[in-house]
């Protein structure tokens, strides 16, 4: 995966995934707490498809788009309409990725 980002001039990150159920964003002491547990990034997806995927046999490779900080960090407010604006201007680059990946596996 990291060749593939490289390939396509990408920086990747890897870390510590907490799944959390949501609907909702977490809370400031949530997020601390999740900290404290050895956190990087938390989200409401990816771990329950791959559960679902894993249980039918299939290999799974996770990708998530860090949409906005958590709450607390940095005095960032939550917004919705933030969080969508954020996945629109990284969706090209994560096309990018999915393309370089695709051509290195094949």
């Amino acid at each position: 995966m990291s060749r593939s980002a490289r390939a396509c001039g990408l920086k990747l990150r890897s870390g510590v995934y907490l799944a959390v159920s949501g609907p909702s964003y977490e809370t400031p002491a949530e997020i601390r707490a999740f900290g404290r547990l050895g956190a990087d990034a938390v989200g409401m997806s990816t771990v329950y498809e791959t559960i679902a995927l894993r249980d039918l046999g299939v290999r799974v490779l996770g990708l998530s788009c860090i949409t906005n900080v958590g709450a607390g960090i940095e005095g960032c407010v939550l917004d919705h309409e933030h969080v969508q604006e954020v996945a629109r201007a990284t969706r090209h680059k994560l096309e990018s990725l999915v393309l370089c990946l695709i051509q290195h596996l094949a």
